[in-house]
């Protein structure tokens, strides 16, 4: 039996560690706008991101008019959240709540929409269940999750070769293919749309982004904080053949390319 409480509390440590708000301010938002757009926002709807980080895409909402609630179980990225959304003066309540427990009664969402946040939660049919209850019927539900075969696929499998995750737990990467989402959905949705999508990553070389992962990436944190002399300089190794594999410039910076799933689901 898996236990996913034990689970998910080792998860966020492990993403407390880091610092969010460094990397997303690196990470030009365009996931959270062609999400927002796909999802086909109206003002005036209420929205729930849900493992919402520091707010890209609750803010990405907001700018349309929206009525926000962002939810994380790291109290400190929602903190960073409301600071932004507040330079932008925009208005985003955020609670600190668990996507596998979402605090919220039935139906009380007309959208529904998370960027790269419950693809990791342990207890993946669960958080499905959550956010189809969550929402109201004829409502919609985007996410956005990193493919298996893409960058940020092969970075996690990386990390897995030193750390394996937790047995019994299915790869979060389901949530970045067609048959996955289908599977956790199952008939009980009127329509799913994909779009596979590639986000941009620019930094200065390749050896800074290792660097700039190991300082402010919880997982990449944690995982380089709990591994031995050695297996540190493997990794760091490891982790620059990665960034190198798929390092499209040639002046010294980089520039990378990490495959996504985008889906917009109509509920019945």
């Amino acid at each position: 039996m898996v236990e996913h409480a034990l689970i998910t509390e080792g998860q966020r440590k492990a993403w407390s560690s880091g610092d969010l708000a460094k990397l997303a301010a690196r990470l030009p938002p365009l996931y959270a706008e062609l999400l927002c757009e796909a999802a086909r926002l109206r003002p005036a709807e209420r929205v729930l991101d849900v493992a919402a980080g520091t707010g890209t895409t609750s803010i990405a909402a907001t700018r349309r008019f929206c009525d926000v609630v962002a939810v994380d179980f790291v109290g400190d990225f929602l903190a960073k959240a409301r600071q932004l959304a507040e330079c932008e003066d925009l208005e985003l309540e955020t609670r600190e709540a668990d996507a596998q427990d979402l605090p919220f009664v039935d139906d009380s969402f007309d959208v529904v929409l998370s960027t790269f946040g419950v693809m990791f939660a342990s207890d993946q049919q669960r958080v499905a269940d959550e956010l189809l209850r969550v929402v109201r019927s004829t409502g919609r539900i985007g996410v956005t999750a990193w493919t298996p075969d893409g960058l940020i696929g092969r970075y996690a499998r990386t990390i897995g070769k030193y750390l394996p995750p937790p047995q019994g737990v299915r790869s979060p990467f389901i949530w970045g293919t067609e048959e996955g989402i289908r599977e956790l959905f199952g008939e009980r949705i009127r329509s799913v749309n994909f779009a596979r999508r590639a986000q941009p990553f620019r930094y200065p070389s390749v050896e800074f982004a290792v660097e700039y992962f190991r300082a402010w990436y919880g997982p990449a944190r944690a995982a380089f904080g709990r591994l031995d002399e050695n297996d540190h300089k493997a990794l760091h190794d490891d982790m620059v053949a990665v960034w190198e594999n798929a390092n499209e410039a040639d002046d010294g910076t980089l520039v990378a390319h990490a495959d996504y799933l985008e889906c917009v689901i109509e509920t019945t």
